[in-house]
């Protein structure tokens, strides 16, 4: 099965940490508004050149909206984008389709709106629950408005919400960390995604820590915080199937497993990656340039590679470990390699220090193993 993704690259502002592309409204509104209409009959183009192409005629189980702040759409906006994704993709009947939203964007009727266009799962970027954490991060709601955003989606009848929250910010103690769990899970949501915040290059943060205006906190303290993440998640009942996701039973994200399954994939939109059989492209990471490439009936690829056997074995390596595990028999299969064979002495530090198991067949990390996953992929790719 396969995926597609809609890069949407509007923010209302961006937040500190981010370096996803997209651009804030430091203009004029009516111009800003003329760029998203702009931008829209780009996709719109894009989504019509690709599905003219025979080799992308799969059967695709999940969509997903990114951004960008995809929520600040119109409802009819989102409902247009699913009718031309239906009529030009062969889109399962129960495909998963989730809609990334700022809670300061919507309320109740709006995301009625968006669950009539087709959304069925929605991943409400909270963050924290902690004003001052918020005024931080440079979010644009508060906390009350994240906690009413949960409770208006499960009014407007969705049954699958995530919550993305951030750990490690900077001073933040257990406690603090641990009021926000305690926040986030009465509400209930199905998904929950922890992140350690991560200091990105060409960021406003990045330039604070820098600077020495912000002071981030130590390997050993963000360790700590994600081991108690994954003890108080797993309390109740939210089963980690990825580094930094946690589901209730049966709601772990299929577009997600996809990406880390080697599923092919199609992005659409400024910026947005694709992946088939082996073959990687992405677009230009500028909605101007994006949309004048279509209007001249150009695809918008900015760069593209052909991954050798090599790169996806290490790839496959990388992303089992984040995730559910390596499945020995279909590596062996794919590879020829019989990584417990292989790597005989390495597993076996890994599995006698308590960093990984086996099981089922898979080798996977333990929740010692997983704050060491980029270190022991490099071992064991």
């Amino acid at each position: 099965m396969a995926s597609l993704y809609l890069h949407i690259p509007f923010c209302e502002h961006k937040c500190i940490y981010c370096d996803f592309y997209s651009i804030a409204p430091n203009e004029p509104r009516q111009k800003y508004k003329a760029i998203i209409e702009r931008f829209l009959r780009a996709l719109e183009r894009e989504i019509e050149l690709r599905a003219a192409d025979s080799k992308f005629q799969s059967t695709y189980e999940t969509i997903f909206f990114g951004g960008g702040t995809p929520s600040l759409l119109a409802p009819s906006a989102i409902g247009t984008i699913m009718e031309k994704l239906a009529k030009r993709f062969m889109v399962k009947r129960d495909a998963e389709v989730t809609l990334e939203t700022n809670p300061g964007t919507v309320d109740v009727e709006k995301l009625q709106a968006f669950r009539v266009a087709g959304i069925n799962r929605l991943s409400v970027g909270v963050q924290s629950f902690h004003e001052d954490d918020l005024k931080f991060l440079s979010r644009i709601h508060s906390a009350e408005q994240a906690k009413q955003c949960v409770r208006d989606a499960f009014r407007a009848g969705f049954e699958n919400v995530s919550l993305d929250l951030i750990f490690a910010l900077p001073s933040q103690t257990r406690e603090r960390w641990a009021s926000n769990l305690e926040h986030a899970i009465a509400l209930q949501p199905t998904h929950i995604s922890a992140y350690s915040l991560i200091v990105e290059p060409n960021t406003p943060l990045y330039r604070m820590v820098q600077s020495k205006q912000v002071s981030t906190l130590s390997a050993e303290q963000d360790a700590e915080l994600y081991e108690f993440t994954i003890d108080v998640l797993a309390a109740h009942g939210y089963e980690q199937y990825e580094i930094s996701n946690f589901a209730r039973p049966g709601f772990a994200s299929r577009h997600n497993r996809n990406y880390w399954n080697h599923s092919d994939y199609i992005g659409f939109g400024p910026s947005a990656h694709s992946y088939w059989s082996g073959r990687r492209w992405w677009n230009l990471a500028n909605v101007v340039g994006y949309a004048e490439r279509l209007e001249d009936g150009t695809l918008p690829v900015a760069g593209e590679e052909q991954l050798s056997e090599e790169q996806l074995r290490e790839e496959e390596v990388f992303l089992g470990v984040r995730s559910e595990g390596i499945d020995v028999a279909g590596f062996l299969h794919r590879y020829r390699t019989d990584l417990l064979a292989e790597r005989r002495r390495t597993i076996d530090d890994l599995l006698n220090e308590g960093l990984a198991v086996v099981e089922s067949g898979r080798l996977r990390l333990t929740k010692k193993g997983y704050p060491l996953c980029d270190e022991i992929s490099a071992l064991l790719a």
